[in-house]
């Protein structure tokens, strides 16, 4: 019951991001809201990996991978993400970022070639998760989910994704430092790479009561809490247990845009998205050791 409870929470608290940055963007530019997303989930982490007296990252060299890390897996998808959903639903982008996992074994195909176990059945689980975002996306009516700028800094926000994971399981895993202390420190260095760009970002519509508390919680529990949960979960049941999320989030973000936002429920989200997750089951199969499920890079 403790796995389930901790998956249930995991599932609600990053499936529910695509939900509060739409809500967010009601008050801040999308360069705002993902600083002050970092920021906020730096200050949840930071204080535990020095109470619990983590070993901390060190040297130049571990530093430029954080700093590469941070760039590709938090401060540019987390930012396509917001500008997306300036024009695309939550719900569309809940559902395209369950892609992560295809473009991941396509990075690590085209970065080890053999190694990445391409095979038959993981092709078909590409072809089949691509699909499904076509079916999503309905260009045969216009592209109806968003504007095609918004809809591809989706896709760019989740192949983005694949590239840190890969990234991440080659220069940073199984370097004798705790995940979550990488982590507190990625975000700090996400922030970082953000402040410098807050200046032309616009000044936004102003914030109100519901944006920032919006992002209040995208910050502190979506990205800070949800990363502890995440780190928990994996220390005591698995990454495979872990690795259900996956499957959960899209459905979360449809619930919560449908319900919420009044965001249309076509029957081609629902068909587009179950594509992607068969894709996606298809794709990793068995093996994982393509993936680094404990340095989960989410939106």
């Amino acid at each position: 019951m403790r796995a389930v409870g901790l998956i249930a929470a995991l599932a609600l608290l990053w499936g529910s991001g695509f939900f509060w940055i739409a809500l967010a963007l009601e008050g801040f530019t999308p360069t705002q809201l993902t600083f002050a997303r970092l920021a906020l989930g730096a200050l949840v982490l930071v204080p535990l990996v020095l109470v619990r007296r983590l070993e901390r990252p060190s040297g130049w060299r571990m530093w430029v991978h954080i700093t590469v890390s941070a760039f590709v897996a938090n401060a540019l998808p987390y930012t396509l993400f917001a500008v997306a959903e300036q024009t695309v639903p939550s719900s569309v982008a809940g559902v395209v970022n369950a892609t992560t996992p295809l473009w991941t074994l396509l990075v690590a195909f085209f970065v080890s070639g053999a190694d990445a176990g391409l095979t038959g059945r993981r092709v078909l689980g590409v072809l089949l998760g691509f699909i499904g975002v076509v079916v999503v996306v309905e260009p045969w009516r216009g592209v109806l989910g968003g504007s095609t700028g918004g809809l591809v800094a989706t896709v760019a926000a989740a192949a983005s994704y694949g590239v840190a994971y890969v990234y991440q399981a080659r220069y940073l895993t199984n370097r004798g430092i705790s995940p979550l202390s990488l982590t507190a420190f990625q975000l700090v260095a996400a922030a970082c790479l953000l402040l410098p760009t807050l200046p032309f970002g616009g000044s936004g519509p102003g914030p109100t009561t519901g944006s920032a508390l919006a992002l209040l919680i995208l910050g502190v529990a979506g990205t800070g809490l949800a990363l502890v949960i995440n780190f928990t979960l994996i220390a005591t049941e698995g990454p495979t247990a872990a690795s259900v999320v996956t499957y959960l989030l899209p459905l979360v973000a449809v619930a919560l845009g449908v319900t919420f936002l009044d965001e249309p429920a076509r029957w081609t989200l629902v068909a587009g998205g179950l594509l992607i997750l068969v894709g996606v089951g298809l794709a990793r199969g068995r093996s994982r050791s393509w993936l680094a499920p404990n340095r989960r890079p989410t939106s």
